[in-house]
C-alpha cells in the first residue's frame, strides 16, 4: 500500500491500490510518522499517487488530516501523478485547492525541495 524513498530534500511516499475504510488507518498512521520525521529534518513530502486506483471519503479524510498536520508543523507536502479517476475525485472534492498537485513525481520533488514555505493552500481558519 505505501512504500517510501528518500532524497536529499524530500521523502517520496508511493501509494498503491485502494485507499478506503479498510486501508485508511494504516495509511494514516504511516503518513503521520513520516510527517513527524520530515518536520524535524526539514524535508518535504511528496505523495506519489500514480498507483492509487481509488480513494473513498475515508481516504480523503486521511489526506485532510495530513494537510492539517503539515500546516501545523510548517512542513511541505505535495501530491503527484494522479490517475484520472483520483484526479477527478480531487477536483470534485476541491482537494486540488488544498494540495499542490504536480503531473510528475520529479516536478513535485523539485517543488518541495526548492520551496521552503508550506505548500498547504487551504484556508487559514479551520
Amino acid at each position: 500500500m505505501l512504500t517510501h524513498r528518500r532524497s536529499a530534500n524530500a521523502v517520496v511516499l508511493s501509494v498503491s491500490g485502494r485507499l478506503d475504510q479498510d486501508t485508511c488507518e494504516a495509511f494514516r498512521a504511516e503518513l503521520m510518522t513520516h510527517l513527524d520525521a520530515t518536520s524535524r529534518d526539514g524535508r518535504g513530502i511528496v505523495l506519489d499517487l500514480s498507483g492509487l486506483e481509488y480513494v473513498s471519503s475515508a481516504g480523503l479524510r486521511c489526506f485532510m488530516l495530513a494537510s492539517r498536520q503539515a500546516k501545523a508543523q510548517h512542513s511541505r507536502i505535495a501530491v503527484a501523478a494522479l490517475q484520472p479517476m483520483v484526479a477527478e475525485i480531487f477536483e470534485i472534492s476541491h482537494f486540488n485547492l488544498v494540495f499542490q498537485v504536480y503531473g510528475t513525481v520529479d516536478e513535485a520533488v523539485n517543488a518541495v525541495s526548492a520551496d521552503k514555505s508550506p505548500t498547504y493552500k487551504g484556508r487559514e481558519n479551520s
